[in-house]
C-alpha cells in the first residue's frame, strides 16, 4: 500500500495548517486553519462572509485545489485542538469533503460554533467528538486512535493513524506538560508503547525548535501571575490583564488571583465569552463564583461604566487585546474608545508573548505606547509557551523512533532548523527527515 503526504498548507508559515495522508485510496486530512496576519483578523475575527477563494488568493486559508489531483477518497477530516490557525478554515473548505469531522469533544463544540457563524457555505460534514484514549475505524486498513497531550488549549491530543505499515502520528501542536494546570500530562506511555509498535512517519510541528532546554509548565505561568497580581493588594488602582481567550488554563488561574485578592474577575470580549462559557458548560473547568463573562460591544461598555462608577479597585477586567488588534477590548482602552479611563499608575499585565510577525510587532508597540500615555504601568511576558522546546523533540523522538520525520507548522527558517536537529539524532535530509512546501507530495511508503 503507497503512503503519501500532501502538504496543503502551513508548512511555508504558521498558520493555515492543513496536511493530508493517501493510504492506497483512502485519504485522511489533518486540520483546516487560517493564517490570521493574512487579513488582519484575530481572536475576534469575522471572516464569515468572505469566499474560500478570496481567501486562498490572500494565502489566508489552505490552497486545497492541489487535493483535486490526488486519487483516493476523503473519508475523514481530523482535527486534534480548536486553535484556528487548526480550525479555522473548516467552515471555508470542509463542504468540499464527503468526510466527518473528527475532533476532540471541546474542539468539536467550538467547530461546532464555527460552522453555525458562517454565512457563505452550508457545512454539512457530520461532526465526530472521540475523547483521547479514543479510536474510531476510518476504513478496513486505518483506525485512528487519540492519545492525551498538552498545550495552550484544553482538550488537545496527538492523532495516531494507524496503518498496515505502522503508525502515521500527526503533532501539531503539542508541550510536554508534566504538572498542567487543567487536565492530566500527556499519556508517556502510550507514546513509549506506540514507539515499540512501529512508527512509520512523525509529523510535527517545530514553532520552538531553536529554544534551548525544556518549554517551562503552565505552573511556571501560573505562579509569574499570582506573583505579580498578589503583590498588589493594597493598592486602589487598576489591574488589567490581557491574555489568549483560548487559553482556558490561563483564564482559570488569572479569575483565581483576582478573587484571590478581593476583586471580581470580569472576562470581556466576543472570543473570551466564546471560549470561556463553552468551557464551563461543558464542566472541562471552574472559574470562581464571582466571575462574570460579556462578549457583546455594547455590553461590555456599559460594564466599564459600572467600573467606573463603583471604583476600578473592585474589580480585574481580562480582555482581549494583547495583540494590539484592531478592534479589541485592550486597543479601545488605548484609543480612549471605551468608557473605561486609564490614570497614572494603573497597571496592565500581559499574560501573553507576541506572537512573531511585523504586524504583531508594530501594533503592539502602538498599544503599548498609548498605554503608557495614560500614565499606566505595564508588565510584560506572564506567559510560557505552549510549543515544545528542542529538548521536548528530542525526548519525543526517542520515545517514538519514527522512520520518517516532516516537520511542519512553521517557515523555511524552523522546517530546516528542525531538520538540522534531525540530524544530530542520525536522520538524513531527503532520506527520512524530509523539508516539505505547499503544494508538495512525497511518498513515505511505496
Amino acid at each position: 500500500m503507497e503512503i503519501e503526504v500532501i502538504a496543503v498548507g502551513g508548512y511555508d508559515e504558521v498558520g493555515r495548517n492543513m496536511t493530508a495522508v493517501r493510504c492506497g485510496k483512502d485519504i485522511v486530512i489533518f486540520d483546516m486553519g487560517l493564517r490570521l496576519d493574512r487579513i488582519m483578523i484575530h481572536e475576534d475575527a469575522d471572516v464569515e462572509n468572505m469566499h474560500s477563494l478570496d481567501l486562498i488568493q490572500m494565502k489566508a486559508i489552505p490552497d486545497d485545489t492541489v487535493m483535486n489531483g490526488i486519487e483516493g477518497t476523503v473519508r475523514a477530516i481530523v482535527c486534534t485542538h480548536g486553535h484556528l490557525d487548526h480550525i479555522g478554515a473548516l467552515p471555508k473548505l470542509a463542504h468540499r469533503y464527503n468526510a466527518p469531522i473528527i475532533s476532540t469533544p471541546y474542539t468539536t463544540e467550538l467547530i461546532r460554533q464555527q460552522i453555525a457563524g458562517e454565512q457563505k457555505f452550508g457545512v454539512n460534514n457530520k461532526l465526530f467528538a472521540l475523547k483521547s484514549g479514543g479510536r474510531y475505524t476510518i476504513s478496513q486498513n486505518l483506525t485512528l486512535e487519540f492519545v492525551r497531550m498538552q498545550h495552550s488549549i484544553i482538550d488537545t491530543v496527538m492523532a495516531v493513524l494507524h496503518t498496515p505499515h505502522g503508525a502515521v502520528i500527526y503533532a501539531n501542536d503539542f508541550k510536554l506538560d508534566r504538572t498542567p494546570v487543567i487536565g492530566e500530562p500527556p499519556d508517556f506511555a502510550r507514546f513509549a508503547q506506540l514507539g515499540k509498535e512501529g512508527v512509520l512517519l512523525l509529523i510535527t510541528e517545530c514553532v520552538n525548535i531553536t529554544s534551548k532546554g525544556r518549554a517551562p509548565s503552565e505552573r511556571i505561568a501560573r505562579d509569574l501571575c499570582r506573583d505579580t497580581i498578589t503583590s498588589f493588594e493594597d493598592d486602589k488602582n487598576a489591574i488589567l490583564v490581557t491574555t489568549f481567550s483560548s487559553h482556558i488554563s490561563r483564564l482559570k488561574t488569572l479569575t483565581e488571583c483576582a478573587h484571590e485578592i478581593g476583586r471580581k474577575p470580569v472576562l470581556l470580549g466576543r472570543s473570551m465569552e466564546r471560549y470561556s462559557t463553552t468551557a464551563e458548560q461543558m464542566k472541562l473547568v471552574a472559574f470562581p463564583r464571582s466571575t462574570s463573562v460579556f462578549g457583546n460591544r455594547r455590553t461590555v461598555d456599559r460594564i466599564f461604566r459600572r467600573m467606573m462608577k463603583e471604583g476600578k479597585e473592585k474589580f480585574m477586567p481580562i480582555i482581549t487585546g494583547h495583540q494590539g488588534e484592531p478592534g479589541s477590548v485592550l486597543t479601545r482602552i488605548g484609543q480612549g474608545d471605551t468608557p473605561y479611563r486609564l490614570e497614572k499608575g494603573d497597571k496592565v499585565l500581559f499574560s501573553a508573548k507576541v506572537i512573531p510577525n511585523p504586524m504583531n510587532y508594530g501594533q503592539r508597540y502602538l498599544t503599548e505606547t498609548r498605554l503608557r500615555m495614560t500614565g499606566a504601568r505595564i508588565f510584560d511576558e506572564l506567559h510560557v509557551t505552549g510549543h515544545a522546546y528542542r529538548e521536548d523533540h528530542y525526548e519525543f523522538i526517542h520515545l517514538l523512533n519514527p522512520q520518517h520525520i516532516i516537520p511542519s507548522h512553521g517557515d523555511l527558517r524552523m522546517t530546516a532548523s528542525y531538520a538540522d536537529f534531525a540530524a544530530e539524532l542520525g536522520y538524513t535530509l531527503h532520506q527520512d527527515v524530509h523539508l516539505m512546501t505547499n503544494g508538495q507530495r512525497l511518498l513515505v511508503h511505496k
